[in-house]
């Protein structure tokens, strides 16, 4: 790690020294800390609904150990990223350590290392199912950022990759590893992430625009424009809703409170339409607000759900 530089640091190693900085906040804000978050919850969310569903609840080690092996493969997926887009992020996002000069190339190496061995190794003590999702997930991390593939480039599967981990690979394969089985609620929880996490995928590059089109990434955005994508993400977000307030009580009733899931969900989309009323894509600042508070509703959904199989 490195002292504190300007935002051009040399592509190589940390730029001149002009400050100490902490490292461990190097290390969070390296982490994305809301993809941080957004495991996290998942991973306990998931934790609970199975304690309800099974007769006898997993373990809490095994809890303890999933999410260690679930943030270290976020951090090795977010590090690979910011490791091979130094030099769009200096025009995206100058704050991210590397762009800013506060970490090294080759300790953000180190680290991003560090998260792969670290969850393969836990995974091969768990069983095959936690290993595969470990090695899927890594993957396709490594295929979104890495050339010669670098999926980044082509929006469509750029969303897929992002989705696919999100929707996919963390519910059925933490869920399975909990609980070997899938019940309808998790069914349920990769059914509304699906046309989440696809939102997330396209409204993240909104703010994005001018470095993306500058390095040629052709994202949605750049190939559609701002306004275009802002309404695709909020369809998407609302249709997710919709299956939630009017499908999943119905569907779910012998393992989640109806009414919970109604009233829970309705909320949550009556707050997503008044945030969105306010949006502004081509406001690079105020369009981010709203793009994390589109985070903070997917962490809602990992309390809802499991507030709703508990309240069954």
């Amino acid at each position: 790690m490195s002292r504190a530089g300007t935002a051009h640091a040399p592509a190589g190693g940390a730029a001149p020294a002009a400050a100490r900085v902490n490292p461990v906040l190097v290390l969070w804000r390296f982490s994305r800390p809301h993809t941080v978050i957004g495991t996290a919850l998942s991973v306990i969310g998931l934790w609970v609904i199975a304690a309800t569903t099974l007769e006898v609840a997993p373990p809490v080690w095994d809890l303890a150990a999933t999410l260690v092996a679930g943030l270290t493969v976020n951090i090795a997926i977010v590090g690979v990223n910011q490791l091979t887009d130094v030099e769009i992020d200096r025009v995206n996002k100058p704050f991210l350590p590397i762009a800013a000069g506060e970490l090294s190339l080759r300790a953000a190496t180190v680290v991003v290392v560090v998260c792969c061995l670290v969850p393969l190794t836990l995974a091969l003590t768990q069983g095959a199912v936690e290993t595969g999702a470990v090695a899927a997930g890594l993957a396709v991390g490594a295929v979104y950022s890495l050339p010669p593939l670098r999926l980044k480039r082509y929006p469509v599967a750029a969303s897929l990759c992002i989705s696919g981990v999100r929707s996919v690979i963390v519910n059925l394969g933490v869920y399975w590893h909990f609980a070997e089985r899938i019940d309808p609620p998790v069914v349920a929880l990769c059914l509304f992430v699906l046309p989440f996490s696809l939102a997330i995928a396209v409204l993240k590059d909104v703010p994005d625009i001018e470095g993306d089109r500058r390095y040629s990434i052709r994202t949605f955005t750049v190939r559609l424009g701002p306004e275009r994508v802002f309404r695709m993400g909020l369809a998407a977000l609302l249709i997710a809703y919709a299956g939630m307030i009017v499908v999943a009580p119905v569907v779910l009733r012998d393992y989640a409170n109806p009414l919970v899931l109604a009233l829970g969900h309705a909320a949550a989309a009556a707050l997503l339409l008044h945030w969105a009323r306010t949006a502004e894509p081509r406001d690079h600042s105020g369009f981010t607000r709203f793009y994390m508070r589109v985070w903070v509703l997917f962490f809602l959904e990992y309390v809802l759900v499991p507030v709703a199989c508990l309240a069954n």
